[in-house]
């Protein structure tokens, strides 16, 4: 389903991502809060509140993720185990080095280079169509 600028509702864009629209109307809440995204409550017009070559990926992460992390110990390991205990521990430092890694790395994807890249492959695939 191709969704047009005038076809923005919860429902359409639940619809194309196959969920429900009441989680993509929680995503959306968390990107107004966020301030990258203005919506008018009734009016399925949703906008970016700044261009999207200063809107990055990490700040899109951390709208929706908050403080979760990529990757996170396991915090049913029984307290007494000193095995499940030490491995949650010995892992806990290089989740850390991975979630900065990863941090550094979608803050200098811009929303603006996704698009780009959106439009590069449709492109792409559309060419291709055209040549069968």
């Amino acid at each position: 389903m191709l969704l047009t600028r005038k076809n923005l509702s919860s429902a359409s864009i639940a619809e194309s991502i196959h969920t429900n629209p009441s989680f993509v109307r929680q995503l959306m809440l968390k990107l107004k809060k966020a301030e990258l995204m203005t919506s008018i409550a009734g009016h399925a017009r949703p906008s970016l509140s700044k261009p999207a070559d200063q809107i990055t990926l990490l700040d899109i992460y951390k709208a929706v993720e908050d403080e979760n992390p990529l990757l996170h110990l396991d915090t049913h390991t029984n307290p007494d185990c000193g095995t499940g205990i030490n491995i949650q521990l010995s892992l806990q430092e290089f989740y850390n080095e991975v979630q900065k890694t990863a941090e550094e790395k979608m803050n200098m994807i811009t929303l603006q280079d996704i698009i780009n890249t959106y439009y590069q492959r449709t492109s792409i695939h559309n060419d291709f169509q055209n040549t069968i």
